[in-house]
Formats: structure tokens, C-alpha cells, sequence
């Protein structure tokens, strides 16, 4: 049975998405990502949070959102919800949802950031966060969209010990010191040998900081990787989906697509130059 991923306070750990019809969602999700899904919520309870699996591994969560359109959210692992939704305040955020019991599986808390992002604290029992990463149909990463980095990089190191780190291009990618190590000694035993020709300091990265200027609502944004993006692109459309735009990087082919019911998420097919190991 293989080790089950564990993620240390101050790291990403999980998403879901708000959606008005979750079982429409579910039917867009299922066919995108090849999820299947099983109600965490028991049958006697109202309300429902319909856990995705991805060949058998936790991945994502879709629960009802109301009328409002779909959004996705990210949710960073913490060791006490209600103390980290203090420091959440001390550093001048809110707390739109105070913490409280999931269940059985932890405890939970919404915030947002001074610019108004909101996210997750996820006080992990006997949920630990997304079990499968980084490979097709699963989340990849959460990023950040801002117009006030200069509030951002203060929040997030008060409340998380993020540190900002140039990785060049412009882009800015969160450390949190230690993840490196601790991946390493769970469940990526090559990470640096891997990431060898990586900056220096990247296998401590858990997240990305991106600097709007156009007006954009902070938000938190998602990726999701793909086997192949043109294959993904043609299957949403043909579910529903909107596709905002397309970019080829030096490491990745992306696309991003808006979900039947308004949610937007990234698709993103790793391509690396020939000459990287």
C-alpha cells in the first residue's frame, strides 16, 4: 500500500469548487478528468461534498454553491484552524467562515487575504489533502492573482512563512521553507535529484504569485494537468466549456477554459526542453 501523501502547515493542500448544480458538475468533471466521486456528507445529513477520486485517490471536492456562479478554491494545511484564523486576522485579513469541524475528516476555516482573495484553512484528521498531484487529472498547482503583491508577500509570510521567489521571466513563485526536506523523506525521495537544473531553493515551492494590473478581482487561481491540452481543450468544449485563451511556455502547453457553470481553471500539459532531465 503506498505512503499516503502528507502535507506540512503553510502548504496547499487541497481544492474544491462551488458549483450550482453540483451533479452537472460532476458530469463535466467526471468526463474531463475521469473522476469519480462518493458523498463525504452521510445520508442522514443535509448538504452534500462530493469527494473526486482519481484512480482511487482523493484529488478535488465539488459542493453546491447557491446562485452563485462556479469558482474554485484553495485550501492550505494548517495544524490549528482556529489559531491560524487568528494570525489570519493579526495580519490584517478576515474570516468570513469561522473554523469548524468537517466532520470526521478536520477542521476548516475560509479567510481572505487584505486585497480580498479568499482561501482555505484546512486542519487535516483523517483527510489529508489531495492524494494524487501533478500527473493527468489532478490538481497541479494554485496560484495567486493580484494587483497588490507588495500586501500578498507581507500576508502569506505573517500567516504561512511564505518567502517570494523570483524563478526569472517575471514570475514569482512562494517557498515554504522545509517542504523540500519533508518531501524527500515521505514520498519523493529523487525531488533534488529531479529538480537538479531547477533554481535554487524550487523543491521548497507551493505556490505562484501572479501581479494583475488590469483591474482583476484578487483571486486564487487553479491548474490542473493534462495528458495532452488539445485533446482536454476538445473535450471541454465539447461539454460545455468556454476556452478564455492558450499559451505555450518553455515548460508547458495551457489552456485556460471557463466550466459550464463560471468556473475557470487552467489545463496544463507538461512539456519540457528536450535537454532537461
Amino acid at each position: 500500500m503506498s505512503r499516503p501523501r502528507t502535507y506540512p502547515a503553510g502548504v496547499p493542500c487541497w481544492v474544491d469548487t462551488e458549483q450550482p448544480d453540483p451533479d452537472a458538475a460532476c458530469r463535466f468533471y467526471g468526463e474531463l478528468f475521469s473522476w469519480t466521486f462518493e458523498d463525504a456528507v452521510p445520508a442522514q445529513a443535509p448538504g452534500s461534498y462530493l469527494i473526486a477520486s482519481l484512480a482511487g485517490h482523493d484529488v478535488a471536492a465539488i459542493a453546491p454553491g447557491g446562485g452563485s456562479p462556479g469558482a474554485w478554491n484553495t485550501y492550505v494545511a494548517v495544524h490549528d484552524a482556529d489559531a491560524d484564523a487568528v494570525a489570519v486576522a493579526a495580519a490584517g485579513g478576515t474570516i468570513v467562515s469561522e473554523p469548524a469541524d468537517a466532520g470526521d475528516g478536520g477542521r476548516a476555516a475560509v479567510g481572505k487575504d487584505p486585497a480580498g482573495a479568499a482561501f482555505g484553512l484546512w486542519q487535516p484528521r483523517n483527510r489529508l489533502g489531495a492524494q494524487a498531484v501533478n500527473v493527468a487529472g489532478a490538481w497541479n498547482f494554485s496560484h495567486l492573482r493580484t494587483d497588490r503583491s507588495d500586501l500578498a508577500r507581507a500576508f502569506y509570510a505573517d500567516v504561512f512563512g511564505w518567502e517570494a521567489m523570483d524563478v526569472g521571466g517575471g514570475a514569482v513563485m512562494w517557498r515554504r521553507p522545509g517542504y523540500g526536506d519533508h518531501l524527500e523523506a515521505t514520498i519523493d525521495p529523487d525531488i533534488r535529484t529531479r529538480q537538479a537544473q531547477a533554481p535554487e531553493g524550487f523543491e521548497d515551492v507551493v505556490a505562484g504569485l501572479v501581479a494583475t494590473t488590469d483591474g482583476e478581482a484578487p483571486h486564487w487561481f487553479v491548474v490542473f494537468t493534462v495528458a495532452d491540452r488539445d485533446d482536454a481543450v476538445t473535450v471541454a468544449r465539447r461539454l460545455g466549456a468556454d476556452v478564455m485563451s492558450t499559451e505555450e511556455t518553455m515548460w508547458t502547453r495551457e489552456a485556460v477554459i471557463r466550466d459550464p457553470q463560471g468556473a475557470e481553471l487552467t489545463l496544463s500539459q507538461f512539456t519540457p526542453p528536450d535537454d532537461w532531465g
